[in-house]
């Protein structure tokens, strides 16, 4: 029995090179080939197939939240998410879907159907190195954001986030509906809470609790 396929893209060229690629193997079928998110989970729920290959931003769903509704539905699908980039936000979720593979555009196309069978197998295919470094920022990040809130207000917390983005006081006041007055004796309170001494300062100390 062949690996049945759904293939999901909404840039038609790659997804007709993609049906291209699976068509040479002779282990592997395409049942379906789709350019949108909605489209593509009528298709897994018609075909029930082995894998599913999702482009992970698509029209009207993402390919996260196909990844979602699949899950809901308690398919046996496994699923690939097929990107050219995914952040550390992405990345996580990703991993807490139960995303089976994870691959980049810019592999080797054999590389991707080597995926394909590793996860039809029961493996997965995510890059340790990345997953790890993007779980590890990810929770410096909500450490951070925990030490941070003992500390300071939201509205002082936001206005920390404005200054580590280079914003100068008038953008963020203009921002925070505030007066560029009131945003200077916000980040006068800032620094004597936080004990740092100037603006660099707070960017620095920004970044190292990840609100940057």
């Amino acid at each position: 029995m062949p690996i049945t396929l759904v293939l999901a893209d909404d840039h038609p060229l790659i997804l007709n090179g993609l049906g291209n690629l699976f068509m040479l193997e002779r282990d592997m079928e395409v049942l379906a080939s789709c350019t949108s998110g909605s489209e593509t989970l009528q298709a897994v729920l018609r075909y029930r197939p082995d894998v599913v290959l999702l482009d992970i931003r698509m029209p009207d769903m993402s390919g996260l939240e196909v990844a979602r509704a699949i899950r809901r539905e308690g398919l046996p699908t496994r699923m690939v998410l097929l990107t050219a980039t995914l952040d550390d936000a992405e990345m996580i979720e990703a991993l807490q879907l139960g995303i089976h593979g994870i691959v980049l555009k810019e592999m080797a196309p054999q590389l991707l159907v080597q995926c394909i069978r590793k996860v039809y197998a029961g493996e997965q295919w995510v890059e340790r190195k990345t997953s790890r470094q993007a779980l590890e920022r990810m929770l410096k990040k909500e450490s951070g954001e925990r030490e941070v809130a003992t500390l300071l207000t939201p509205r002082e917390i936001d206005l920390v986030r404005m200054v580590a983005a280079g914003l100068r006081n008038r953008e963020i006041g203009e921002k925070l509906f505030i007066s560029e007055g009131t945003v200077k004796v916000h980040l006068h309170n800032i620094y004597e809470k936080l004990k740092v001494d100037g603006r660099m300062a707070l960017s620095r100390y920004a970044r190292e609790k990840g609100l940057a």
